[in-house]
């Protein structure tokens, strides 16, 4: 391909990134592979790591990776949706939290969850978790799990 047909693909393509709407943004595939592959390396001793990909106005969304058990949440003002994009897990969602503590404004954690049902997650399972609704993801040793997380305030 000649170099004149090159620079006006390539123009081409940076008028179309341009052409977006106000407001409106495009997160590749590639670059969410690229940041999840950083996360492993970010984890603490709760074995989660995350990345905040977006905000906007009442909804943000981050990609997770997981090898442990996270606590159990409850969000006062916040819907989960949770895309799986790898791995396996489970998620317990619904029942209550005993002894669950203020942990940030509008959210209380702990330790498990009493009750709800149990369910599997595997790549392409999508969940849709609503506000004040106790939810709690478990891994087992050796398991790992990525996804995308997209908070919305229910404002």
């Amino acid at each position: 391909m000649s170099k004149i047909k090159k620079i006006g693909l390539f123009l081409c393509g940076a008028l179309a990134m341009a052409a977006l709407p106000t407001g409106a943004n495009y997160i590749s595939s590639d670059h969410i592979q690229d940041v999840s592959k950083t996360l492993p390396a970010k984890m603490g001793k709760v074995k989660v790591a995350n990345a905040a990909l977006g905000s906007w106005g009442n909804h943000s969304m981050s990609v997770v990776h997981r090898e442990g058990n996270g606590e159990a949440e409850f969000h006062e003002t916040q819907s989960d949706i949770i895309i799986i994009r790898g791995g396996e897990a489970s998620i317990i969602i619904g029942g209550t939290i005993p002894d669950g503590k203020k942990t940030a404004a509008n959210e209380i954690r702990g330790m498990k969850i009493e009750g709800g049902e149990k369910e599997p997650l595997h790549a392409g399972d999508v969940l849709h978790i609503p506000i004040k609704t106790p939810h709690q993801m478990l891994l087992e040793p050796g398991q790992k799990l990525d996804y995308l997380a997209i908070k919305v305030d229910a404002k």
